[in-house]
Parts: C-alpha cells; structure tokens; sequence
C-alpha cells in the first residue's frame, strides 16, 4: 500500500495553482510598462538635466536673450504659432516619409543585387562609397536647377541621405549568414528564393534595421538640407529664415520641432523592430546584465 501510495502520488499532475503554472504566466501590461520605464527614464533624465540648465542659464542671464532664448520663450513661440509651425512640420515630415520609404526599397534592392552578384557589387561599391563622401549641401543646388523648387529635389537629398546606411547594413546582413547554413539548404532540395526568404532574410533583418535607425535621422536632416537651398516652405525654410532675421526663439523653435520629428521616426523604427523581431537577442530583457 505504501509503494503503490508512493507511484500514485508521483504520477500525480502538478496543480494549476503551482509554481509550474505561476513560471508559464505570460507577463501582463504592467510588466511591459515597467520595461519601457527602464529603458527610457534615463534619457528623460538627460534631457530634463539639459533643459534645466538651459532654464538656469538664461534666468541667470549669463547669455544675451538675442543668443539664447529662454526655454519659456521659446514655447510661447510655438504655442503662439502652432498653425505656422504645423504646416511647415508636415511639409518636412511629407519630404522625410517619403525619402525614407524610397531609400528603403532602392537600398534593400541594391544590397540584395550586389550580394548575389560579385560583379556588380565590385562595380557599384565604390561608387557608392565616393556619393556618401560628397557632402549633400554641395549637390543640392544642382538638384535645385535640375528639378525645380518643388518638393522633388529635397525628397531627393533625404534619398541619398539614407540610402548609404540602408545599403552597407543591409549588404552585411545578408553576408552574416553561415555557409553551412546555405549548403544545407541547397542540399534539402531549395532554391534561391527560398532560400533568400527562409534564411538570408530573416538573419539579415537585425542588421537591416541598425541601418534604418540611422537612416530615419540621416532622411530628416536631408529634407531640412534640401529645404536650405531652395524652399519657401518647411523646416529648413523657417530655421533659415528665422537665422537671416535673428530671430533666435523661432530658430530654436525650429530646431526642437525638427530634432523631435527625428526622434519619433527613430521611435517608430524601434517599436516596428521590437514587434518583427522578438527573437532577437536584444529584445530578452529578462538576461542578466551587470549595467546600472
């Protein structure tokens, strides 16, 4: 009796109330908040020290107003002119959107073609490396006298702005994969296409998108370049003018509304990685690190 108490007592199943049942729980909303709590208050924390200082600077008055506007004076700006700035806002955004996406498409095709061809990437390679070099503010104006004042030519520095990083990170990517890996795949029988989207892909994507996070910002900073040269709307044409009539609380109005526009691209960047790649190895948050 106590052997077969024994048996029946080890081939009993685990409660539903166990630690077994507790363990497999999937984290609810909270434990997500909590994640997002630790990974961005010490940015905020930067950034509400700089505008602290900022406050502390001008109250002080240790710059002259015409240098440094307060950061009180500067909201009042943007509040008084929200509708001005708003308009200006989507011209750039409009500009940024749409050379990103462009950039995106003619970069990952680039980098997929130069991969599975030696030839052309021997060829092309260089060539892409002496455009990056060449600085974006030189060409613009000739984009300016080839296609007009309209949004074209700025669409067209935010392409090349982001196109560079889209390429080389996209390129390696698809080189990071094991050889082995691929003469597996041919030995069971797939092609190159299946290939490419079972296994090329899929371990090139972290890769890819370290390259859209920068590219995101690069595309802003282009489509505020091309508005420099030659616009009579956007962001780049209001710090431009704003610069031209000292106007220092509208320039840095200017300057905040564009550096938060790159933040929320890279913002969007990060939630479409965090969503298409949980299983990379910087999405297990629960590993043990020895950071602060």
């Amino acid at each position: 009796m106590a052997a077969q108490s024994t048996i029946e007592h080890r081939e009993r199943p685990a409660s539903p109330s166990g630690p077994t049942s507790t363990a497999r729980r999937p984290a609810g909303a909270g434990t997500a908040v909590a994640r997002f709590v630790r990974k961005t208050w010490r940015p905020a924390a930067v950034l509400v020290a700089i505008f602290v200082v900022w406050w502390a600077v001008t109250a002080a008055n240790l710059v002259k107003p015409y240098l440094v506007p307060s950061p009180g004076r500067t909201l009042d700006v943007v509040l008084a002119q929200s509708g001005y700035f708003a308009h200006h806002t989507w011209i750039t955004s409009y500009e940024t959107v749409l050379g990103f996406a462009i950039a995106i498409a003619v970069g990952v095709l680039s980098a997929v073609v130069m991969v599975y061809s030696p030839t052309i990437e021997k060829s092309l390679y260089p060539l892409l490396l002496f455009a990056q070099v060449i600085p974006k503010i030189a060409i613009a104006p000739l984009f300016i006298v080839w296609l007009g004042f309209g949004l074209t030519p700025k669409i067209v520095v935010a392409v090349l702005m982001a196109f560079f990083p889209i390429v080389i990170s996209t390129v390696t990517g698809l080189k990071s994969i094991d050889p082995e890996m691929l003469q597996l795949s041919a030995t069971m029988g797939a092609g190159p296409a299946q290939t490419f989207r079972k296994i090329r892909f899929p371990a090139a994507l972290p890769h890819l998108f370290a390259g859209l996070k920068v590219a995101a910002t690069m595309a802003v900073t282009g489509a505020v370049v091309g508005e420099f040269v030659g616009a009579n709307e956007g962001l780049g044409y209001v710090i431009l003018q704003a610069n031209g009539n000292l106007d220092t609380p509208m320039l840095f109005a200017g300057l905040l509304i564009m550096s938060l526009l790159g933040v929320v691209l890279f913002v969007v960047v990060e939630l479409l990685e965090y969503f298409v790649l949980p299983w990379h190895a910087s999405r297990r948050t629960d590993a043990v690190t020895t950071s602060l």
